[in-house]
């Protein structure tokens, strides 16, 4: 009995001894481990530098392509144009890319006024006023995308300026307002269809979205057209002066009072860029009768919410 209460005696001050052992290698190997776990985890990087926002990124491009158009810079115009790239001047005619390029003088335009910029995204809008190669006012829409880090342009419209000038039209995209009383005609291009094949979900609902926009301006209904509209809305129409959103509300409910038949421009051509949350659409309108002659129309859109609303639209007519 004596020896086995001696071994009891042993072995409790041998765990004794053994136990703080067995704290230490635990704390050695929390210690280990966090180590391995600071050295595991990358470094903070420096803060970036603070850059300029897109807005002035965009400025800066359109000044320099202003610069080496006026100058005839060929290279340094041909790097901020998007290959994609058309010009229509306020005359309603198409300059290619190629055509632009190749007449830079015939194109330059004097510096601009009440420069304007907006980006949506990968999308960006220039707007503004000045005098064109033809010594005319003229508003000017250009239309930027971010292709691979840098800004291009994608489209430029001039407008022909006219001040204090109702506009006729009753909507982005009406292209005659026929007398009260005659009977509404039947929509099916751009209301039912349009000679354009979509290419991605985005597009469809840009274009389901435009198309419910026109069926809206041929039935009077002011409530759906602005549905698909932004609140900073203005179209820039030929000869008339500018209208924003509340102005194309006032417009249609005037309409719908007066019962008046309203017909929307047929769709002959459609150009369609989604970069982002931003678009751009550019068609070639015209009137279903023949009775006015075609137009070209840059519309630009933006995603919101989910839901694509048109934020801008030039009509320029073709003389």
């Amino acid at each position: 009995m004596a020896g086995a209460s001696e071994r009891g005696r042993s072995a409790a001050i041998s765990a004794a001894l053994r136990r703080p052992v067995v704290q230490w290698g635990w704390l050695f190997a929390l210690v280990a481990g966090v180590l391995i776990a600071a050295f595991a985890v990358p470094k903070a990087q420096p803060k970036a530098q603070p850059i300029a926002g897109d807005d002035t990124q965009v400025l800066a491009a359109d000044t320099t392509l202003g610069d080496a158009v006026r100058a005839g810079d060929k290279m340094a115009a041909r790097r901020l144009l998007a290959l994609q790239f058309n010009f229509v001047d306020a005359d309603g005619k198409i300059h290619t890319r190629k055509d632009f390029l190749a007449d830079l003088k015939g194109a330059a335009a004097a510096p601009a006024s009440d420069v304007k910029v907006r980006c949506y995204g990968l999308l960006a809008v220039v707007t503004g006023y000045r005098k064109s190669a033809q010594d005319a006012d003229v508003f000017f829409l250009e239309v930027w995308a971010k292709q691979k880090g840098v800004w291009r342009v994608l489209v430029t419209q001039h407008v022909a300026v006219a001040a204090d000038t109702p506009t006729a039209t009753v909507a982005a995209g009406a292209a005659a307002v026929p007398p009260a009383g005659v009977p509404p005609y039947e929509c099916k291009n751009p209301c039912q269809t349009v000679p354009y094949r979509v290419r991605s979900p985005a597009e469809q609902d840009i274009v389901t979205a435009f198309q419910a926009m026109m069926k809206a301006v041929v039935a009077n209904d002011a409530g759906e057209w602005e549905k698909h509209v932004a609140e900073e809305f203005v179209v820039y129409d030929s000869g008339r002066a500018p209208a924003g959103k509340s102005e194309r509300i006032t417009t249609i409910e005037r309409q719908k009072e007066r019962d008046a038949a309203v017909a929307v421009g047929e769709v002959q051509t459609m150009r369609l860029a989604v970069y982002g949350d931003g678009a751009v659409m550019v068609v070639t309108d015209g009137a279903p009768d023949g009775s006015l002659p075609p137009y070209r129309v840059a519309r630009v859109w933006v995603r919101r919410n989910g839901q694509w609303l048109m934020t801008l639209a030039a009509h320029t007519d073709i003389k």
